[in-house]
C-alpha cells in the first residue's frame, strides 16, 4: 500500500521547487523507467503486479505494488502504463576541454518543456552527448521534458549554465547559430565538433549570445525567397541542423 506521504511526495514532484528541493523526478511509462534505470538511482518504484513480475530486473530502494486502478489515482497519464517511478536528478560536471572534441548543443532559454525533451531526444539520435542550457530555459526534469525525452536522458547529459559567461570559454571551438543573415548551412563548410548554439522560440538567439556566435547559419526555405512560414519550430531546427552536421562526418 502507497502511504499518503508517499503520494504527497510523488505529486510534489510535478512542481519545479520540490523536484530541487528533493533532488528527485518523476518517470512514467515502461521504456522511460527501463532506460532510466540504466543511468539513475530509482528510489521508489510503484508498479502493477504484472508489470514487476515481466521486469524484475530493474533494481530499486523501495518497490510497492498496486491495482490498476489505485496506480491511474496518482498518475499523470491519461493511459497509465503500469509503473511510476520516482528517480534521483543528476548533477553533471561540464568542462570545455570535454567539448573540444566532439559536437554539442547550447540552448538559449527555449521555454517549451516538449521542445525541451524533443531536443534532448534529437541529440541522443545523432550521437551528441551534452546538451548545454541556458538558466532560463525550460526544466529537464519536469514531467512533459521527461517524457518528450523518450528515454533520452539516460544517454544525454543535461547541464544549466550561464550561456554568457560559458562560451567565451570556448574560444577553441567554433560556435554556430542560426540566423536570418547567417550563410547557408548547405553552402558553408561545417567542422566535426563545436557547439551548436539554438535559441528561443519567439525570439531566437538573444543579442548578448548572438555576439559570441563566431559562425552563422541559415536554414533557407525551398525555393529560396518564396512566400513561406514564418520560422520553424526549434526542435524541428534542431534536427535539420544537427542532420545536416552528421551528413558532412559520416
Amino acid at each position: 500500500m502507497l502511504s499518503k506521504s508517499k503520494i504527497k511526495l510523488i505529486k510534489s514532484l510535478s512542481l519545479k521547487k520540490f523536484r530541487d528541493d528533493h533532488s528527485l523526478f518523476v518517470a512514467e511509462g515502461t521504456k522511460l523507467v527501463v532506460d532510466l534505470s540504466t543511468c539513475f538511482k530509482c528510489v521508489l518504484l510503484v508498479a502493477t503486479k504484472d508489470w514487476s513480475v515481466s521486469h524484475s530486473s530493474i533494481h530499486a530502494d523501495e518497490m510497492i505494488e498496486l491495482s490498476t486502478d489505485e496506480l491511474s489515482q496518482i498518475s499523470n497519464q491519461k493511459s497509465p502504463q503500469g509503473v511510476i517511478a520516482v528517480f534521483e536528478k543528476h548533477n553533471w560536471s561540464l568542462s570545455v576541454d570535454d567539448l573540444k572534441s566532439r559536437l554539442s548543443i547550447a540552448l538559449d532559454d527555449v521555454q517549451d518543456p516538449g521542445n525541451l525533451g524533443t531536443i534532448i531526444r534529437i541529440a541522443d539520435w545523432f550521437g551528441i552527448k551534452d546538451v548545454i542550457c541556458s538558466l532560463h530555459c525550460a526544466d529537464t526534469y519536469g514531467p512533459k521534458t521527461v517524457q518528450a525525452t523518450m528515454g533520452a536522458l539516460a544517454r544525454v547529459r543535461v547541464h544549466y549554465v550561464d550561456l554568457a559567461t560559458f562560451l567565451p570559454d570556448c574560444k577553441e571551438l567554433p560556435i554556430y547559430g542560426t540566423f536570418m543573415d547567417g550563410e547557408s548551412i548547405y553552402e558553408k563548410g561545417l567542422s566535426p565538433y563545436g557547439i551548436i548554439v539554438m535559441g528561443n522560440e519567439g525570439n531566437g538567439i538573444s543579442d548578448s549570445i548572438r555576439s559570441l556566435v563566431s559562425e552563422k547559419l541559415l536554414l533557407p526555405n525551398y525555393p529560396f525567397g518564396a512566400p513561406t512560414s514564418e520560422s520553424l519550430n526549434v526542435a524541428v531546427a534542431t534536427a535539420l541542423v544537427c542532420g545536416e552536421f552528421r551528413r558532412r562526418v559520416l
